[in-house]
């Protein structure tokens, strides 16, 4: 089979390595990809929201079926596109899609079918919004309605600060955001929980806990992704229970009644107290950089798996894990989540030793000649497995010291809350 896989960050590069170990894949090509994937597949310089050049390039080159990474595409509607000229498509429709790019209509969704979640209130002008604020208590959490890559979401401790955010949102600082949604505070711990669908059945994907924050401790500003390690210390089988039955089983249900589907990777955020799950969002792809800490402990065929979902014959299939412990650290560009330097040499890499268990992932990379550049805020992706979560970020943190690039930074603290020091 001919696959293609469209993004070009180190969830991608994860996906290509997975789907390139798979015996009914002969040949990959990411658009666009990244120094990584060019390693394994075929980069083309292809624009991902240039519909029509994407079909074209996939008639082409005889391409059976499309994965597609990011949520852009997704919310835009490209999965709907490519099938209606009969393009296998793993990724969910422009309806599906809405539960990431509108988090009110997810909100919505969660009233009418009794999904836990935290109390909201939608605004579309910044007054309205002040006035709600001028009599809620704090901590509050302020979101922007649309696509913000996981950075448009504000925890404010005062009214100031959430002033601050709402105007932030309105003046379009994640997009044009027509608007807000503030919501209450819930305590608890993250959990990121996944599974997969072919439009008929589901099945359950792993789990993780992302640190989002750029600064040791879970501090300073929201990030795209600084690290993960999978499994959660939190899921048990009581937990699991209730996550389906109480809020993937009455999504799923939502989108039916929406004449719709899911198909593709869907991935729930929780908070979790005293063993209740609450949701906080949905992601309509899988995450960042959960599948670079997932998909290495997958011992099923995981060509067989998406094709098995496209042909709506999940059920059919088995999924296999391995049972290791499993960290991701990211490796930023200096001066990320704000600006940083673009087009800057990471010198050494090609002298990084990995072991069976260790992987190195691309996100925001190029390559130029035998020349690997940073391009991006996250650039690359440590990831070891083994049966403990110290060992595994041990392995890692001596890579990073091997690769010594001074002009990158990372968490040193990735899985803190489940390695004891």
């Amino acid at each position: 089979m001919i696959v293609g896989i469209i993004g070009s960050g180190g969830r991608e590069h994860a996906i290509c390595h997975a789907l390139n170990k798979s015996k009914k894949i002969e040949k990959i090509y990411c658009f666009p990809g990244n120094a990584g994937t060019d390693a394994i597949a075929e980069n083309i310089n292809l624009d991902i929201n240039k519909f029509e050049e994407i079909k074209n390039f996939i008639f082409s080159k005889k391409i059976e079926l499309v994965v597609v990474g990011p949520e852009k595409p997704l919310v835009d509607g490209l999965t709907d596109y490519l099938e209606s000229f009969d393009i296998k498509v793993f990724g969910p429709s422009k309806v599906a899609s809405q539960l990431e790019g509108s988090k009110i209509f997810t909100k919505n969704i969660c009233k009418k079918y009794d999904i836990p979640t935290a109390n909201f209130g939608v605004f579309n002008d910044i007054d309205q919004a002040k006035n709600f604020l001028d009599k809620s208590n704090f901590p509050i959490v302020i979101k922007a309605d649309n696509l913000a890559a996981g950075k448009g979401v504000y925890i404010c401790e005062n009214k100031e600060e959430s002033y601050r955010a709402v105007k932030e949102i309105f003046d379009g600082k994640f997009g044009v955001a027509k608007n807000v949604l503030i919501e209450e505070f819930l305590e608890g711990e993250e959990m990121s929980f996944f599974i997969l669908s072919d439009g008929i059945t589901y099945k359950n994907f792993g789990t993780a806990q992302d640190h989002k924050r750029v600064q040791e401790g879970d501090k300073g500003k929201n990030t795209g992704g600084m690290g993960a390690y999978s499994p959660s210390r939190l899921i048990n089988e009581e937990l699991e229970k209730k996550i389906l039955n109480n809020i993937i089983d009455p999504t799923l249900k939502a989108l039916k009644d929406l004449k719709s589907s899911y198909k593709g990777f869907l991935y729930a955020g929780l908070m979790i107290k005293n063993n209740e799950p609450y949701l906080i969002e949905y992601n309509v792809r899988m995450g960042d950089p959960e599948c670079q800490t997932i998909l290495p402990k997958l011992n099923t065929d995981f060509g067989e798996i998406i094709n098995a979902c496209c042909n709506g014959k999940l059920n059919e299939n088995e999924i296999n894990w391995n049972d290791k412990k499993s960290i991701c650290v990211v490796l930023c560009s200096k001066g990320y989540p704000e600006t940083y330097p673009k087009n800057v040499e990471i010198k050494n890499i090609n002298k990084i030793e990995l072991s069976t268990d260790d992987h190195l992932f691309h996100a925001g990379t190029i390559k130029k000649g035998d020349v690997t550049l940073a391009v991006g805020g996250r650039v690359l992706n440590f990831v070891s497995l083994s049966d403990s979560f110290e060992v595994s970020r041990n392995r890692i943190h001596k890579l990073l010291n091997n690769l010594n690039w001074s002009d990158g930074f990372f968490r040193k603290d990735i899985g803190y809350k489940v390695i004891k020091k």
